[in-house]
């Protein structure tokens, strides 16, 4: 499976045009030490969408809809539905706080492979033996050490979510997160991948890992930038 950085560089493959692949900003901070920007390698056929400022989530949103559709002008009830979905998806991730979704639109065989991966901060204390103490007892948690960031606490749960119930489908999203405090900041950056695909969420656990063990820290006067949490 092919994965690309994301980085100020050039536009990452999937992402909106003209956006800064790699960068986003938010809420205005307090003057003084430059805040810690974050980088993470995600597969190429995952599409990014930055959060914040509405405008650029709305560019985003309507140039994924434009790809998706291209040369398809016979389905308007379809673009629709997908159109409410995106943007019920994207202001869910807005509702948590969170800064960058990501929508897997990887395929095997033909078959689609569903995942997001939604990238929230926190402005709180939360260092990586608190979050274990405080999810214990709602998933399989532990403390984990990433090669680049660090350590972080690791939840890995399953639930059977409203969509699903609606569909009638027994199957249960498997979720992922991950705690990971921010260097020199009583703060976190939690990383939420999220699959439906219950019969083979193992292997999807095992990209979500893979993505997530990528995160790296660097200040925003470094060469080589990540994103803004």
């Amino acid at each position: 499976m092919r994965q690309v950085p994301s980085t100020e560089s050039g536009a990452k493959p999937g992402t909106e045009p003209g956006a800064e692949s790699g960068t986003d900003a938010t809420s205005a901070r307090p003057a003084g030490r430059a805040v810690p920007v974050f980088g993470l390698i995600t597969p190429g056929d995952w599409y990014r969408i930055p959060l914040q400022p509405r405008e650029r989530r709305e560019a985003s949103m309507s140039a994924l809809i434009k790809r998706q559709f291209a040369g398809v002008d016979d389905q308007p009830i379809l673009r629709r539905k997908a159109e409410e979905q995106l943007r019920g998806t994207a202001e869910a991730g807005v509702e948590q706080g969170g800064v960058v979704l990501y929508l897997s639109f990887l395929e095997a065989g033909g078959i689609p492979l569903s995942a997001s991966l939604l990238v929230t901060h926190l402005h709180r204390k939360f260092d990586s033996l608190d979050a274990v103490a405080a999810l214990a007892g709602t998933g399989e948690v532990g403390v984990v050490t990433l090669p680049e960031a660090g350590r972080a606490a690791r939840l890995l749960r399953r639930r059977r979510t409203k969509q699903a119930r609606k569909l009638g489908t027994e199957f249960e999203d498997t979720v992922v997160e991950y705690f990971v405090p921010v260097p020199d900041r009583d703060e976190v950056l939690m990383l939420t991948f999220s699959t439906p695909l219950e019969p083979i969420a193992d292997a999807m656990v095992g990209l979500f890992d893979a993505v997530a063990e990528t995160l790296r820290w660097q200040r925003p006067s470094e060469e080589t930038k990540g994103e803004r949490e």
